[in-house]
Order: C-alpha cells, then sequence, then structure tokens
C-alpha cells in the first residue's frame, strides 16, 4: 500500500503520543510513503511561527525527507488540486468544518495522483474514501 502522509501527521509523529502509534503502524505497513513538497513548506512556517529554531526545523524537513519520497506538484496535480479544493469546499460547508485550504486541496489530489490512502487527522479529509484515519 502506498501512503500519503500530510501535515497533521507529521506533527503528530513529532510530538508522540496515542496518534503518533497509530501513524508508525501504518508507516511500518507502507509499500511505499510520500509526503506532499507542499508539507514540508507548511511545517517550516508552523514551527517558526511557533518560535523554534531554523535548525530543529531543518532537522525535522531533513526528517521527513530521509523518511519518505517527495512528491512534487506537477499540472496534472495543479488541475486536481483545484477539482479537490472544490469537493473539499462543499464537504466543508456540509459538515460546517473551518474552510479548507489549498494545501489541503494538494494533498488528497497527490493521494489520488498516487492511488494511495493519506494518513491524516485532518477533518476535512475524514469519511473520504482515500483516508487512513488517525483519530479515535
Amino acid at each position: 500500500m502506498r501512503i500519503v502522509v500530510d501535515s497533521y501527521t507529521w506533527i503528530e509523529l513529532f510530538i508522540g503520543g496515542e496518534s503518533s502509534r497509530r501513524a508508525e503502524e501504518h508507516i511500518e505497513m507502507a509499500n511505499e510513503i510520500y509526503t506532499p513538497d507542499i508539507v514540508l513548506a507548511e511545517i517550516a512556517r508552523k514551527y517558526l511561527r511557533e518560535g523554534f529554531n531554523k535548525s530543529v526545523i531543518s532537522k525535522r524537513l531533513k526528517t521527513i525527507s530521509e523518511a519518505s519520497k517527495i512528491a512534487t506538484i506537477t499540472p496534472e496535480i495543479a488541475l486536481g488540486s483545484a477539482e479537490c479544493y472544490m469537493q473539499l469546499l462543499r464537504k466543508a460547508k456540509n459538515e460546517k468544518l473551518r474552510t479548507p485550504s489549498l494545501f489541503d486541496a494538494i494533498v488528497l489530489a497527490i493521494t489520488r495522483h498516487l492511488k494511495a490512502k493519506v494518513l491524516t487527522g485532518d477533518e476535512h479529509f475524514k469519511n473520504l474514501p482515500e483516508t487512513l484515519w488517525l483519530e479515535s
């Protein structure tokens, strides 16, 4: 099985705890592990905003890059991201969730392009057929 690891999951893995144990179990069973390139930027932004020093952020990004293949945005994925965004936006409105980000749509488009499963606890992905849900 191919797994796409999103920002939510990488952050949980760095924190530790119950969600990270479930994530590790899924990752260990995967044949291939991918991280969208946009996830690296999202994680760097989050940690810099929270006051982490650049050395710690760089080490975490290196860990991600060594543990997974980095999936890049192609023109095909860009178009798929626009379609995924519209789907996630409708889902968010129906479920009264906050507006999804373009990051979410890109992760979903890459997941679909790779015919993979996205490992996440992000509410925008809950109950989608591509989702491996981390939360209990």
